[in-house]
C-alpha cells in the first residue's frame, strides 16, 4: 500500500515551514514539494494540487481561494490554514475537540479549515460552557490575549529581528492592536462558540518572545446566576471543562485553583514546541469570580500542530 502524499502549497512561509518540519520526522507519508522557481507557476501548482492525497494551504486568503479553485480532482482533500474558509458552512472547522462529533466530521470531510491561534484558546474555553448552558449565548464576553511576534507574520518577524526597528511601533514589548474591533478572528470566535453577539477581543503582541500564547476570559458568577437561574461555582465550570476534554490527548484541564502561591507565575511559553492546549480555572470564592486561561503554542496547536492533527484524522494516520 502506497504512502499518502501531502503537498504544502506555501511551504516557504512561517506555518508552511513548521508543518514541513513536522512532516519530515514521519515515515508514513510522502512529502510532495514544488521547485522554488515554480512556486508562482499556476500550472505546476495545479498539477501538484491534483496529484496529492492531501493539500495543506499555507497562503494568504486570496491565494488560498485561488488554490482551491485549481483543485479539480474529487479525491483530493484540502486543509486551509488561512482565514478564507473558517466561517464557511461548506467547510468543516478543524478543531477536533470542539464538540463530541467534530473529529468524526473532520474525518469524513474533504475540506477542512484550520482554526486561528487566538480562537483556539478562546473557543476551547467558551464552547463547552455555552453547550452546557453555563454561559448564556447572549453573555457579554471579553477575550484578552497575548501572543509571541511570530503570529504577526513575515513583516512583524522582520521588524522584531531588525535591531533598528525592534522595540518600536508594532515591534514593541507590549502592543495592543485590533482596537477598532474588526479583527479577522472575531467572526470565527462568534460562529464556533455559539455566541449571539461578537465578543470584545483585545489582542496584544510582544517582541519579547517569538512563539507562545495566553488567552484569558474573566467571569462574574453573580451575573451568571442571574442569567441562568441556577447556582454557578468554580467547581461547576471546572467539571464542565474537565468532562468535555476527558481523554483528549492534546487538551489538558489543570486542577481547579482556589489559592495562588506567591511564587506562581503564568506565562505564554508553557506549551511551546507542543500541540497542547492547557486550560486553567482560577476561582475566587469571596469575590465570586472565575478567571479562565488557555495556553498554547501559536505555531503548534494554533497553526502547524493543528494542521498535522487534522491531517492524521483525515488520512487515518497513526499518531
Amino acid at each position: 500500500m502506497s504512502k499518502p502524499a501531502i503537498f504544502i502549497d506555501g511551504e516557504a512561509g512561517t506555518t508552511g515551514l513548521e508543518i514541513r518540519k513536522r512532516l519530515e520526522t514521519r515515515t508514513d507519508i510522502e512529502i510532495v514539494s514544488i521547485a522554488p522557481e515554480k512556486r508562482k507557476d499556476n500550472a505546476e501548482r495545479a498539477r501538484l494540487l491534483n496529484a496529492c492525497d492531501l493539500a495543506i494551504l499555507c497562503l494568504p486568503d486570496a491565494a488560498a481561494k485561488e488554490a482551491v479553485s485549481l483543485v479539480i480532482n474529487p479525491s483530493v482533500r484540502v486543509i486551509d490554514a488561512s482565514t478564507a474558509f473558517r466561517v464557511s458552512l461548506d467547510w468543516v472547522y478543524g478543531f477536533p475537540e470542539l464538540t463530541a462529533r467534530q473529529e468524526d466530521r473532520i474525518r469524513a470531510s474533504k475540506r477542512v479549515s484550520n482554526p486561528g491561534c487566538y480562537p483556539t484558546g478562546a473557543l476551547g474555553i467558551l464552547r463547552p460552557l455555552i453547550d452546557a448552558e453555563i454561559l448564556p449565548r447572549n453573555h457579554a464576553v471579553t477575550v484578552n490575549a497575548v501572543s509571541g511576534y511570530s503570529g504577526g507574520g513575515k513583516e512583524l518577524i522582520a521588524q522584531c529581528k531588525n535591531p533598528v526597528t525592534n522595540g518600536y511601533g508594532r515591534a514593541g514589548p507590549y502592543v495592543m492592536y485590533g482596537l477598532e474591533q474588526n479583527h479577522k478572528h472575531i467572526p470565527e470566535m462568534r460562529l464556533h462558540s455559539g455566541l449571539d453577539e461578537d465578543p470584545i477581543f483585545l489582542p496584544v503582541v510582544s517582541n519579547a518572545f517569538y512563539r507562545g500564547m495566553l488567552i484569558h476570559i474573566a467571569l462574574r458568577l453573580k451575573g451568571l446566576k442571574r442569567q441562568t437561574g441556577s447556582e454557578i461555582t468554580g467547581e461547576t465550570i471546572h467539571k464542565v471543562l474537565a468532562d468535555h476534554y476527558d481523554g483528549k490527548r492534546y487538551v489538558k484541564v489543570e486542577d481547579l485553583q482556589t489559592e495562588i502561591q506567591k511564587d506562581f507565575a503564568l506565562t505564554p511559553l508553557e506549551q511551546n514546541e507542543t500541540n497542547n492546549l492547557q486550560l486553567r480555572i482560577f476561582w475566587n470564592r469571596d469575590k465570586e469570580t472565575v478567571l479562565l486561561t488557555a495556553c498554547l503554542d501559536n505555531l503548534g496547536k494554533g497553526a502547524s500542530g493543528a494542521a498535522m492533527q487534522n491531517a492524521e484524522i483525515m488520512l487515518g494516520l497513526g499518531r
